[in-house]
């Protein structure tokens, strides 16, 4: 799985996603609701984005009894939730770039980049969703693309890892007796990807086919922040029941 971008550009969105984020939630006040998470608040996302990115640099470190609930933990005693989280994103972007090529280390998708590019592409989609949530709370509202800087070359590459590495792993919802397709096409970077759903895990391939049973489209940041269920802005066309059955049925969580 060949990712779209390179290291430094997604460093570059780890850390702009990372002040985002924090910055929203400021603004936002920790005990401000979040509408595209329900039942979380401002500070839980900060514990659960900051315990994320101490994760993700202890597998770096091969860390394997890296203690999650320890995080959580630090989180709930810190002084302030926002410094805590503002030093764990700092001390992952720094532990990836010590982090030698070859590293070794934990990846968990399939067919997915060398340990040390899966997880500096990984957190920088983690952060970069997890910063369109705080900015749905702090403007009290589901947000849309026009809401949100983010590049169409990132939204792509966030995509293509939804559809090529997550939702293939066949432990999702999403299946059909009947075989169907489904294809997924943005319309200003001209990529596309072909969805095959069945009773057994979904196949996706890059490009077009010909006929499929719908075509969802839009900008780039439009399908990334809808196919991750964080806006409604898929233009579907073809069978009408498809996207509320992603929405249903496609859901990403901790674990």
């Amino acid at each position: 799985m060949p990712t779209q971008l390179g290291l430094e550009q997604h460093l570059e969105a780890l850390e702009r996603s990372g002040a985002a984020l924090g910055e929203a939630a400021a603004t936002a006040g920790l005990d401000a609701k979040v509408p595209t998470c329900p039942g979380w608040d401002i500070s839980q996302l900060l514990t659960h984005q900051g315990m994320v990115h101490r994760w993700a640099a202890a597998n770096l470190r091969g860390e394997r009894d890296h203690d999650t609930a320890a995080s959580v933990a630090e989180a709930r005693a810190a002084a302030s939730v926002l410094d805590w989280y503002a030093h764990g994103l700092a001390a992952l972007v720094d532990t990836i770039r010590i982090t030698a090529e070859d590293a070794e280390a934990m990846v968990f998708l399939r067919d997915a980049p060398p340990p040390r590019r899966f997880w500096a592409r990984r957190q920088a989609h983690e952060t970069t969703i997890h910063s369109v949530d705080a900015i749905s709370a702090a403007r009290r509202r589901w947000p849309t693309s026009a809401d949100v800087d983010v590049a169409p070359a990132l939204a792509t590459d966030g995509i293509d890892e939804l559809l090529m590495g997550f939702i293939t792993r066949g432990s999702g919802r999403l299946h059909a007796a009947e075989p169907y397709t489904v294809l997924v096409r943005t319309d200003d970077t001209g990529h596309a990807w072909t969805l095959r759903i069945s009773h057994g895990p979904i196949v996706t391939t890059p490009g077009e086919t010909e006929r499929p049973e719908a075509v969802f489209s839009g900008t780039a940041v439009q399908l990334y922040l809808s196919l991750w269920n964080r806006a409604e802005e898929i233009t579907s066309n073809g069978r009408s029941d498809l996207v509320d059955q992603w929405r249903r049925q496609i859901r990403i969580r901790w674990s």
